[in-house]
């Protein structure tokens, strides 16, 4: 554990999930496969679809509505149901394929192997201060296991911009009503985690679970007021 910044007491902490609670990049990996592989099935018009295909529909809902990106799961719909109006599908069933491939992008997006350290840790954690969620993702603590741990989930669309804005960070302290500088925000990012929070007011933890140095990162921009390389470490914080 490293100290960069005095630490004021907590009396909440506000978690990212994805890379924070659990190695994200297996389960990413694993969904694009199921869903390249649903969407071929689909239709043989796409069977010879790779990743690069669907990148196109996004890339294009992207360009039309630059403020999508604060919401990727409606992104991610809006792409789909693209992609089968190009390929002549009438309103009605384009909004079906789309449904459908998100009913399936979902279910791999929460097949999450969340160690045990991280729900002993959570644990523990929710008996001293009250637990929030913080993500730009899409998975769903409840799915997963993690959501009888916190008060309450903030997804960025639905409840703001994504981080590093201020929206998320800021809705919590309210919800919460406690003020933003006994928050403290755990993430793996030094921009959206580490930055956000520290702009919104609230004191930053940066987990470091590959043990890298903190200034030879080329997204350092401000120091967290601490950083730990597991989560049990944050129990001695409160």
């Amino acid at each position: 554990m490293h100290f960069y910044r005095p630490l004021s007491p907590i009396k909440a902490i506000t978690f990212d999930l994805d890379d924070t609670l659990y190695d994200n990049h297996p389960v990413i990996d694993k969904t694009e496969e199921e869903v390249l592989r649903f969407v071929r099935e689909y239709d043989p018009r796409f069977s010879h679809f790779e990743n690069n295909d669907l990148y196109t529909f996004r890339h294009i809902v992207a360009e039309q509505e630059p403020d999508i990106c604060h919401d990727i799961t409606r992104w991610r719909w809006l792409s789909s149901k693209m992609m089968f109006c190009h390929y002549g599908y009438s309103k009605e069933d384009a909004l079906k394929g789309a449904d459908a491939i998100m009913a399936h992008f979902t279910y791999w997006r929460n097949q999450i192997e969340v160690p045990v350290s991280t729900h002993e840790t959570l644990a523990l954690l929710a008996k001293k201060v009250p637990l929030v969620a913080i993500t730009n993702g899409n998975a769903e603590p409840e799915a997963c296991g993690l959501g009888d741990y916190f008060q309450f989930v903030l997804k960025a669309g639905p409840d703001g911009r994504s981080k590093p804005f201020c929206d998320m960070y800021r809705l919590a302290a309210q919800r919460l009503e406690i003020e933003p500088h006994a928050i403290l925000h755990v993430g793996d990012n030094l921009i959206t985690d580490v930055e956000g929070a520290i702009k919104s007011g609230m004191q930053a933890c940066w987990i470091n679970p590959c043990n890298k140095t903190l200034m030879k990162e080329k997204d350092v921009r401000l120091l967290p007021h601490v950083e730990i390389s597991q989560l049990a470490s944050l129990l001695s914080l409160v």
